[in-house]
């Protein structure tokens, strides 16, 4: 361990294991459902940065008694070799594990009802067929059954080995399972037979001929993109340097990539941006009530967790340039670890100009950007999520998500395509659904004091004063409570948010501060009576800032699986503490209003949103002014051709 901050090694997901094991029998008939990095206190890193004490290395864990489906929360201290807290928590259920996952899919293909079921659809050949378990919100829970921990499945067929096991649903066909002890409590047919014939292929060998024939593009001639001297950043451990900012890099399971002590050096002072910045949770409703879809809404992050779903990281396919990559370790459902390797992608990557101005008598000043990127990519059964965090020369940060893979779609009978989704293929339809990604941002704007500011412009009325009406200004209203702090995006008003240190006065007068821009946000469309806004109130403002609370985490609450209420946001803001002039967390609410298109299938091509935070009197002038002129010689690597007349 060379920093308080560096994720779990294998040693210690081990060590926690076997502490667990010994000191309260987790083993047999148990779950370790997740274990994770107890990060220390921002005053335990400060005294750690000066030169003292080393903050102990602790573990919080999650476990699960199957038998007596049992959730029990707990802290294991590395340093200590001891378990510190272990306690019940009752009505509540773990995120599910890889491991149940893969043995739902094993237990429900060989269970005579489920074959039975198939063979009606004249489906003999088990090996291509796919069961996909999902968890259940409680409200659409089956009542005799919500004291289990349960899980439904999708079923899916495959026309041959490596085909796309999502290109054929068998609709009407799910199976409610008890996960503790793997038994099918039912089996739900409503006897669909629908199987039009659909093209859902996207490996080039599977797709039919007659479609490849169709439309054959010109192969592109090679694009190389070389660093010979190596990459401008370096990276010793987790610690990230590149022009002027440095970070640590961290993972868990539930979050995945995590970035830490965010700084920029200005002058000789190296100058705090943000503590912590992560996803804390996805929420993705499908907008369809019929049979197939009305249980299906997945809370990603804390159902799942984007580390245990994140994928490896090919070199000349995922990232491009002079890579260097971190392996992620996680654990099982045993608490034995393994390495995800290739995890997190870093690299350089050019982005066109970052600024410029020809002179009439000088000739043209022009700067190349450059900027550094972070990734890791996510698979979450049929669909991907490729997470980008970008620094820029200029002292923006920008948070880039793509969505692709697989959509979900159903058969239906001849007629008209159902309401809730988009014909994408022979009697097929892909459901409306939403994604909704909250960012968990603990800025610390020189130092943890700030106030967050709601900006928005608008045009004053003609007058004495403005005779034209030209006259723009910009309201900056300070968000005092908890109340106040929960804010809607507003285009007409360009309305935005910044994170202000009113202790700190910068060159000008004025005070430091970032600016959240939002440009991806969506609204919920829920009525307040939805299941589905009752377990995440959070999806039902695009901001929401907080106090700064070590155990306030988790904007719709720590255990969502099997949720039916909200133990997040919803409920911590109800005290309207203070949030001014203190230490803040911004809750920033994104996403994707997937009206599906018949382009996003068989496979689909990436939908990208985003935000920026952005420096706003951060810095005195353009931080920019001291990159340097690209060499004349390399503007044209001898390959310009001039145009001859």
């Amino acid at each position: 361990m060379d920093y308080p901050l560096d994720p779990l090694s294998a040693d210690e997901f081990r060590a926690v294991a076997a502490i667990l094991r010994r000191e309260h029998g987790v083993g047999e008939g148990w779950r370790v459902a997740s274990v994770e990095l107890l990060e220390p206190t921002k005053t335990e890193l400060a005294a750690f940065d000066g030169g003292g004490a080393t903050p102990a290395r602790r573990a919080a864990v999650i476990c699960l008694d199957r038998s007596a489906n049992a959730t029990y929360k707990g802290v294991v201290s590395l340093t200590g070799d001891r378990v510190e807290d272990f306690d019940h928590i009752p009505g509540v259920q773990a995120n599910f594990t890889v491991d149940e996952f893969v043995e739902c899919d094993e237990v429900l293909r060989r269970h005579p009802d489920v074959i039975a079921a198939l063979a009606k659809r004249g489906i003999t050949d088990l090996d291509n067929v796919f069961m996909d378990t999902w968890t259940y919100g409680d409200a659409v829970a089956p009542p005799e059954y919500r004291d289990r921990r349960i899980g439904w499945s999708d079923t899916w067929y495959k026309q041959a080995a490596g085909a796309n096991p999502y290109a054929h649903p068998v609709s009407g066909l799910h199976c409610v399972i008890d996960i503790n002890s793997m038994e099918v409590l039912r089996v739900e047919d409503d006897g669909s037979s629908e199987m039009p014939d659909v093209m859902g292929e996207y490996v080039p060998h599977h797709i039919p001929e007659r479609i490849r024939a169709a439309s054959r593009r010109e192969p592109l001639k090679p694009l190389d993109i070389t660093q010979p001297e190596g990459p401008s950043f370096t990276l010793d451990g987790n610690l990230l340097q590149w022009q002027n900012w440095s970070l640590r890099i961290g993972f868990n399971h539930r979050e995945g990539m995590t970035l830490h002590t965010v700084r920029y050096r200005d002058g000789e002072v190296n100058r705090s941006v943000a503590h912590r910045l992560s996803f804390a949770e996805m929420v993705v409703p499908y907008r369809d009530s019929s049979v197939d879809h009305y249980r299906r809404t997945a809370f990603d992050i804390g159902e799942w967790g984007l580390g245990f779903m994140t994928t490896s990281l090919e070199l000349g396919c995922d990232c491009l340039g002079e890579i260097r990559y971190l392996d992620a370790v996680l654990h099982n459902s045993a608490g034995e670890p393994y390495t995800i390797t290739n995890a997190i992608c870093i690299h350089e990557e050019d982005n066109a100009v970052l600024w410029k101005h020809v002179d009439h008598d000088a000739g043209a000043e022009v700067r190349r950007m450059r900027r550094l990127t972070l990734s890791f990519h996510v698979t979450v059964a049929n669909y991907e999520y490729l997470v980008y965090w970008r620094l820029y020369q200029d002292g923006n940060i920008e948070c880039e998500v793509r969505a692709t893979g697989i959509m979900v779609t159903t058969p239906f009978p001849a007629g008209d395509t159902p309401k809730n989704g988009t014909l994408v293929d022979e009697r097929t339809y892909a459901p409306f659904h939403q994604h909704f990604l909250i960012a968990r941002l603990d800025l610390d704007i020189d130092g943890t004091d700030n106030t967050v500011y709601m900006t928005e412009s608008y045009a004053e009325p003609i007058g004495p004063d403005n005779p034209y009406g030209l006259s723009l200004v910009v309201r900056n209203q300070a968000l005092r409570t908890e109340q106040e702090g929960k804010q809607d995006v507003s285009f007409a008003t360009q309305r935005a948010w910044k994170v202000v240190n009113t202790n700190v006065v910068n060159g000008l007068g004025t005070h430091p501060s970032y600016k959240l821009v939002p440009t991806g946000a969506i609204p919920a469309m829920f009525d307040a009576a939805s299941p589905v806004l009752q377990r995440a109130n959070v999806i039902g403002h695009t901001l929401w800032v907080t106090p700064n609370r070590p155990d306030e985490r988790w904007p719709a609450g720590e255990f969502v699986n099997q949720s039916v209420t909200d133990t997040g946001l919803g409920e911590w803001t109800k005290a309207d503490r203070s949030i001014d002039n203190t230490d803040v967390v911004l809750w920033y609410v994104f996403g994707i209003h997937h009206i599906t298109r018949p382009e996003d299938w068989p496979v689909m091509p990436v939908d990208v949103v985003s935000f920026w935070l952005k420096p706003f009197g951060f810095f005195d002038r353009n931080p920019s002014l001291d990159v340097a002129a690209t060499p004349p010689d390399a503007c044209t690597h001898g390959h310009a051709k001039a145009a001859h007349h």
